[in-house]
């Protein structure tokens, strides 16, 4: 295992983005968003890394068809599994932050425990939607994914559709990811607030 920092190639572009962050995908094209997502998953497997991908209305054959059209087939074991995107978020029924991003935490453990080169995960957003219990405390726990302090490389999609989020939702969402995705390339976000600002002006529920 390579303790030195690096970067996290991204599979879509020559762009890399710093190991130890997220990002976001805010898409308005089906076919946008399934080259980005499956080459952004194909780079991690090239790579070695633990990928874990969090499918909310895909269905996981369409995700192997993504990557098979790749030349890739991987099995669903250690190193590459889709999960039902509520498990991920609302284990225990409703989304607790601090739950799920412990639950990363422990992931990235296992995963340099394993030998693996990284941590890969990818997830679709729109399960917020339906009103689950705690879904009020995303913004929460997404700026809470910007405070974890282990060093294993790591790297975070969270995928976002423009045509069901509002656009007062998707300007938070925007604060809270250090670098989003703009016309297949990585950017950094101007519109991030470090995560001490932005919980001094979040509200409660939000």
């Amino acid at each position: 295992m390579n303790n030195q920092r690096q970067e996290m190639d991204m599979g879509f572009t020559q762009e890399v983005i710093p190991e130890c962050h997220h990002l976001c995908l805010i898409y308005d094209s089906e076919e946008e968003r399934r080259k980005i997502v499956s080459e952004y998953l194909a780079a991690g497997l090239k790579r070695g890394e633990i990928v874990r991908y969090f499918a909310d209305t895909t269905a996981p054959a369409d995700i192997y068809a993504w990557l098979l059209e790749l030349g890739l087939e991987p099995r669903d074991d250690d190193s590459f599994r889709i999960i039902k995107a509520e498990s991920v978020y609302c284990p225990s029924g409703s989304l607790i932050p601090q739950q799920v991003i412990d639950n990363a935490v422990t992931r990235y453990a296992m995963a340099k425990e394993a030998g693996f080169s990284g941590s890969r995960a990818c997830g679709e957003m729109t399960w917020v939607l339906r009103g689950i219990p705690g879904s009020e405390r995303l913004l929460e726990y997404e700026v809470g994914l910007n405070m974890i302090e282990d060093d294993f490389p790591r790297i975070g999609m969270c995928q976002y559709d423009a045509r069901l989020f509002d656009g007062a939702m998707l300007f938070k969402v925007l604060q809270v990811h250090p670098f989003m995705v703009a016309q297949g390339k990585i950017v950094r976000n101007p519109f991030y607030m470090k995560p001490e600002e932005f919980l001094k002006q979040l509200k409660p529920g939000q």
